[in-house]
């Protein structure tokens, strides 16, 4: 086992409780419980850490992939304007 270490914390009194409900239960001490629960913790903090990192990779080369395309040289506000008039005025025609 591992060199333990002393050291304070400050639980709130639910937080206490619960703990020592749970070592009652399973017949360990509230210091094992809390380790194991530390432990879990930390495991999915790193757990989500890389993920975070491969989603964050992602979206560097899905910007890289972008900018090696370029940007796209047309006017989309002008050009959704100029389709939506054309539309209203298929409608207009078909209407009168």
């Amino acid at each position: 086992m591992a060199t333990l270490e002393r050291v304070q914390v400050l639980l709130e009194s639910a937080q206490r409780r619960a703990l020592a409900r749970i070592a009652r239960r399973e017949g360990r001490s509230i210091s094992e419980v809390l380790r194991e629960m530390i432990e879990w913790g930390l495991a999915q903090r790193e757990q989500t850490n890389q993920q975070w990192k491969q989603v964050l990779g992602r979206l560097r080369q899905m910007r890289e992939a972008n900018r090696e395309q370029g940007v796209y040289p047309g006017d989309l506000v002008a050009e959704a304007r100029a389709e939506r008039e054309q539309q209203n005025e298929a409608i207009w025609r078909r209407s009168s």
